[in-house]
């Protein structure tokens, strides 16, 4: 899973919120909870809690990597935990950021081509995990 130099996933950020408010909401140490040998923040005890009852529904596809960079370069690269989008059920994250000087948001070619790219993801990280 990929985590910060704390251990914590999303940098911190509440993995139930996405699919409960459809928004990226930071989490917080008080309401923390440990799956899979890493941290993962709430905002509320009621996040976690759901989060504990049901881990797999809620954690970040391909180990919170960048969803695009899995299918279009069978690679691990860091997302940006406010960049993400529901797919299928399934939290995917992206990267957002500076890329050779430039603007670079993948969700935005994910988007473009996204059945596409989701079923070469999916195949890319059987091998990548």
């Amino acid at each position: 899973m990929d985590t910060n130099k704390s251990g914590v996933v999303l940098d911190g950020y509440d993995v139930v919120s996405y699919r409960a408010d459809d928004k990226a909401v930071e989490g917080t140490e008080k309401y923390m909870a440990k799956y899979d040998g890493v941290k993962f923040y709430f905002k509320t005890q009621e996040h976690k809690k759901l989060f504990l009852e049901n881990p797999k529904k809620y954690a970040p596809q391909y180990h919170g990597y960048c969803a695009f960079a899995v299918a279009a370069k069978n690679a691990k690269v860091p997302a940006n935990a406010d960049t993400f989008k529901m797919y299928n059920g399934k939290l995917l994250v992206f990267f957002n950021d500076l890329y050779d000087g430039n603007k670079f948001n993948t969700k935005i070619l994910w988007n473009n081509n996204e059945k596409q790219f989701s079923k070469k993801a999916e195949m890319n990280w059987k091998t990548l995990r």
